[in-house]
């Protein structure tokens, strides 16, 4: 069986805990999900991330077109949940999120990935969407990594 599809959210984590939690379940790749890679949080956006993941010796990949569009980002801070479902699926059946989808499953396919995107709570972000779509594709299943575990 390939390995799982693992996520992780950096919502109440620090970059070391980020990378120590990727380093501790195996990580080959960090797939960076957002569809902005920035954060007003020090750290977490591309350039820091990318560099800090980089010199744990686990590469880093944006792809954006994984990301939700801006109208489901306001659905889920609003808590529409169904709303935010329906917006994230209808933007994935898109070009651009479809290559980007295929290029995750490569990787997918010969290394470990692990999808990032800020909401702590994989159950209330798009990136276990994503991971249950890369899981069903290739065969496996989904693991939901925490960084705060670490503390």
């Amino acid at each position: 069986m390939p390995n799982p599809i693992a996520t992780i959210g950096y919502e109440k984590a620090t970059p070391d805990q980020l990378v120590a939690a990727a380093r501790a379940a195996g990580v080959d790749i960090l797939v960076d999900i957002r569809a902005v890679a920035r954060s007003r949080r020090p750290g977490f956006s591309k350039g820091s991330l990318s560099a800090a993941f980089e010199a744990a010796g686990i590469r880093y990949v944006h792809l954006r077109g994984l990301g939700t569009p801006v109208e489901g980002r306001e659905a889920n801070k609003a808590g529409r949940m169904d709303d935010f479902e329906a917006i994230f699926r209808a933007h994935m059946g898109g070009e651009a999120a479809q290559a980007d989808l295929d290029r995750a499953a490569d990787l997918a396919a010969t290394s470990r990935i692990c999808l990032l995107c800020l909401e702590g709570d994989a159950r209330r972000c798009h990136r276990l969407i994503v991971a249950e779509m890369l899981a069903e594709r290739l065969g496996t299943t989904v693991a939901n990594l925490s960084p705060v575990d670490l503390l």
